[in-house]
């Protein structure tokens, strides 16, 4: 379930984003799913690319800042409490979750959910929950 995710600290001014994307696709990179969170002076995009690496390393070259994490890729079924119940499996473990956010599958069965973790035990616990990882979103 281990996938690998860029965060890039972006300014919050006009364009900023937009520059960013671009170099990705000049670069043939592909983002599957991101997320952005905003503070007054900057935010936090989480990006789930093809390329991670290849991906930083093009940010770097242009000034960017940015890492790369391991975070959990599950697929929760598109029914009434199915993320409550890979949230109950983890709080009842005693495993925190830092943030989560989640995407399009592809199917109308089920949603793709992105989960960072205090614990490393979690991807066995939803494991265990029955809950299937995702595969090929990153290298």
């Amino acid at each position: 379930m281990a996938i690998k995710q860029l965060t890039v600290y972006v300014e919050n001014k006009a364009g900023y984003l937009s520059e960013l994307t671009k170099l990705f696709a000049e670069s043939k990179i592909n983002m599957k799913a991101l997320s952005i969170a905003d503070t007054k002076d900057f935010g936090l995009l989480r990006l789930i690319v093809d390329r991670p690496s290849d991906a930083l390393s093009v940010l770097e070259k242009h000034g960017y800042l940015g890492k790369i994490t391991e975070v959990i890729g599950v697929e929760i079924p598109n029914e009434t409490g199915s993320l409550s119940k890979a949230l109950s499996a983890l709080a009842d473990s005693g495993v925190n979750v830092e943030y989560l956010y989640a995407f399009l599958s592809g199917t109308p069965d089920s949603a793709y959910v992105v989960i960072k973790a205090t614990d490393v035990s979690a991807e066995e616990i939803l494991k265990k929950a029955g809950f299937k990882e995702i595969k090929g979103l990153s290298e």
